[in-house]
């Protein structure tokens, strides 16, 4: 069952990944609860945003693969524990240096991000 988790859980972040990436929204919304909460930092400013205020976010931004940047995002390291999981992942983009930490559960029998935190490291 661990082995099929791990597999659930690194499509749901390939899914997280393009999405970001190519700006395919689809693909992000699907990746989160409806009831997500996406908390951070950006150059020591606090960020927070509901999931609708994130998605038009980025449908409203040239995504990084529209800018011809080099694809790096990748998993840190997963963590399953029953059917909640958590993730770390490195999201290096647009100049950015963003570190994720998506909180998962299972619902329903899917794998989905019911939260967001992350921060920028220059």
């Amino acid at each position: 069952m661990y082995k099929e988790n791990i597999v659930e859980i690194e499509q749901l972040m390939n899914n997280y990944f393009e999405g970001i990436f190519k700006g395919e929204v689809d693909k992000l919304e699907s990746s989160f609860h409806d009831d997500v909460h996406l908390y951070g930092d950006i150059k020591g400013e606090d960020y927070r945003k509901s999931k609708n205020e994130y998605l038009e976010g980025v449908r409203n931004r040239m995504s990084p693969y529209e800018l011809k940047e080099d694809f790096k995002m990748r998993i840190v390291g997963i963590d399953v524990m029953g059917k909640v999981a958590m993730a770390k992942v490195h999201v290096p983009f647009s100049g950015y240096n963003y570190y994720d930490y998506l909180s998962m559960a299972q619902i329903n029998g899917k794998w989905i991000i019911v939260n967001k935190i992350f921060t920028h490291v220059e």
